[in-house]
This record gives structure tokens, sequence and C-alpha cells, in this order.
């Protein structure tokens, strides 16, 4: 395993080196399914939601975009080295951010002002967590400890979370708040009580550092990954595993997401590809490239587009949505990818050098962060119109966003957010 030039504390996301059962029905129960809809259009039968019986006939569907126009919008600055997450409250009225400075910063997700900086860990933090009600934040640090914080007051719970034997690189809250998920350099996947702070089971995940876990949307399940390049998939009350993933090129995996209707895992890998898995069948049924990620831990978030910006109805009717996956890039873009067709809708000249996390809003607002120190915020915008001079017909220019100003904070003395508009 090979790890960057950093100075301790250790975090952001260290430089990764590459190295069945049968599983119950599962029917991805369809409440809380807010993005079924992103899997509908222009996918295998395997990937389509189902058709319920007597369904009136819907009225004719806008035709899908073929690119985005997100525009930056704000600049969050005030970490003192790389940030390594950036995540949304899931009440869209926060944002969250970690770094290799051993502190995390909660900003006001609608201004960017900057509310609290959380201090406590000893090292850097890699990883962080908003609880489903958006009171209480987790965070992983190098210093093997969780600490859950209390965002109203900015100081931790009396707590922490003691049990893993190196970094804590990776955690989940249940959906219903209960429990986290953790996972570890020391091989391990976690399961933790938070009413009691003490661990649940302790699971011998993989045999290689763990680098991502997630909850699916109803609890049951579990999945883990691993630079040993495996994904599993864990039944929650049980903790027995009932599914192992693994691509044929092996490559490590970095980030592990369920898709939002709960029937896929998204995965990023060290060969520069994010797939998505029907794990049921343990299958690959798609693939994202465009990016470049040899190196670095990166994740990816799903968001939902719409075919008009800023319009909730057309006609009278709700506007059919589809799903799209962003991730980071070594390279300082980060790429959106409509979930169906994988097709590259926008890249984003996000940050000046590696992009390491990104997360998506309730409201479908992108926030990115990376090694450059900053928080970047963006906005989706109507396609720009330009008219080509032919017969009055126009033709869409699509946006580039330009570099991002590396300045840095006077004397470390956070300067908060800056508009981009």
């Amino acid at each position: 395993m090979t790890t960057p030039n950093l100075d301790p504390p250790r975090s952001p996301k260290r430089k990764r080196s590459s190295s069945p059962n049968g599983i119950p029905q599962y029917d991805g129960a369809d409440d809380g399914a807010a993005l079924q809809y992103g899997y509908d259009e222009e996918m295998p039968s395997e990937l389509q939601s189902p058709v319920e019986e007597d369904t009136p006939a819907k009225r004719q569907r806008l035709e899908r975009p073929r690119r985005l126009n997100y525009v930056p919008h704000l600049t969050l600055r005030g970490h003192k080295r790389g940030v390594a997450a950036v995540k949304f409250s899931p009440d869209g009225r926060w944002i969250a951010s970690c770094s290799a400075d051993a502190t995390i910063k909660i900003w006001d997700a609608s201004s960017g002002t900057l509310s609290r900086t959380l201090e406590g860990h000893l090292a850097g933090i890699s990883t962080i967590a908003w609880s489903p009600d958006s009171k209480v934040l987790a965070s992983g640090s190098d210093d093997k400890i969780i600490r859950l914080w209390d965002i109203s007051t900015g100081k931790p719970l009396p707590n922490p979370l003691i049990g893993h034997h190196n970094y804590v690189y990776s955690l989940a809250f249940s959906p219903k708040g209960n429990m986290i998920v953790s996972g570890s350099y020391d091989e391990a996947v976690f399961l933790w009580d938070v009413r009691t702070a003490r661990p649940m089971r302790s699971l011998p995940a993989h045999s290689d550092p763990v680098s991502g876990v997630d909850f699916v949307r109803d609890g049951t399940l579990i999945a883990s990954c691993s630079s040993d390049g495996l994904i599993r998939i864990w039944d929650t009350s049980t903790t027995q595993c009932l599914k192992t993933l693994v691509h044929e090129d092996n490559a490590a995996v970095t980030s592990v997401r369920f898709s939002p209707n709960g029937k896929y895992v998204l995965a990023c890998t060290l060969d520069s590809c994010l797939r998505l898995w029907n794990y049921v069948d343990g299958r690959c049924v798609k693939t994202y490239q465009g990016h470049k990620n040899e190196k670095y831990s990166i994740n990816a978030a799903f968001g939902a587009y719409t075919a008009e910006v800023g319009v909730a109805e057309v006609d009278g009717e709700e506007q059919e949505r589809w799903a799209f996956v962003v991730g980071g890039s070594e390279d300082g873009k980060a790429v959106l990818w409509d979930v169906s067709s994988k097709e590259v809708l926008q890249e984003l000249e996000a940050h000046e050098g590696v992009v390491l996390g990104v997360d998506v809003a309730p409201d479908n607002t992108i926030a990115t962060c990376g090694l450059d120190k900053t928080i970047r915020i963006w906005k989706r915008q109507p396609l720009p119109l330009e008219s080509n001079g032919t017969h009055g017909a126009e033709i869409v220019v699509p946006f580039m966003a330009p570099p991002v100003d590396d300045s840095t904070p006077v004397n470390g003395t956070p300067v908060g957010a800056q508009d981009d508009g």
C-alpha cells in the first residue's frame, strides 16, 4: 500500500494500491423511492422498475436533456489542508466538510456562511456521515476514534465510539439513525449501537483496508468494499455475508453506495471506472468512464435532473425526472453521467488537483471538495442559447466553469464563502 507525501495528520483520502452464498428475496420496498424513476428510461429490463398494472397512460414524455449546465455558485474556504469529504445534511440546511487539518466545518447551505468548526479529533478526518434527522454528525479519524457531534451546540456527545485498531475510513448511519456502520484500515467492518456507543458486531470483512460502507435505504443490508477488490453485501440483523461481488480486473474498490431505489450498488475503482452492480444477480450492468482515478479514494453520488430547470410542473403534471451519477477525478474535474445511457452530461472544472469528495443535496445542488483545501457548490442553470446565424436556428453552448482561484485564507483565518455567481 502506498501513501501520498502528506505530513501527519494523514487524511484526507490516502492513495490506494490495488490488490456465496445465495441472497434472500429483496424487493427494495417502494416507500420513499425518490429516484426510482431514474432507472426506467433506456435501461435493460433487469434495471427497470416494475410497472403496476392498470396504470393510466401517461402523457408523452419530454425529451431527456443530453447535457446539463451546472455553474459555480459558492466557494467555501477555511480549511488549512486538503478536504477529504463534503456532505449535505438530509434536510438540506447544512453542509459538513472534513479535512486533514483534523477539523470539521459546518456551513449554511443557502449562504455558504461558516456556522461552526468542530474540533476534538487528534488526527486527520477521512469520513463524515449525517444522522437521518440532520441533528447529529458522525466523524471518523486517523486517531482510530469515531465521534458524534451535536450540531446545535457544536460539541461532541459524551461517549465516542472506540474499538477500531487503525484509521477509521468510512461511515454510514442506518436509515432509522439507531446504528452506524464503519470501515477501517484494520480490515474490519463494525456495526455500532448509537444509543450505547458500543459495537454490536465486528465483521472480519476483508483482507485489505475497508474503504467504503453504506446502508441500503430500508436498513436491512450493508455494503462494504476494500482495496482487496471485493464488494460484500451483509445482512444487517445476522451480519452474514450474503454476496461477494468482484470484477474480473480485481481493481481496488474505494467507495460503495446503494442506489436510491435500493436495487443496485455503485462502486468506484482504481481503474478509472464507476460500476453499477445488480448485487442480487452479482452482475455489473453499467460502467461509467471519462474520469481519472488511479491513486486516491474518490467517491461518487446519485442525483436527479429534469428537462426544464426550476419548473416543478409541465402542462399541469410533475416533470419527468432522470438520474445522474457524479464522481470526482484526479485531474481536477467532477464528471456527471446519465445513469441509463452512460453519456457524460457535463464535466465540471472543479478544483486545482484531485477532487476527493462529491455530494448531491435534496434539491440536486452539487458540492465538491479536494486537495486544494476548498469546497465548491454548484447550481444547475438553463443551457445558454446562441443563434448560429442560419435561418435563425439556435445552438446550445455547453458551459465550462473557469479554473478555481487558488487563493488561501490569510494566516489560516477562515474567510467563509465567496459568491461565484
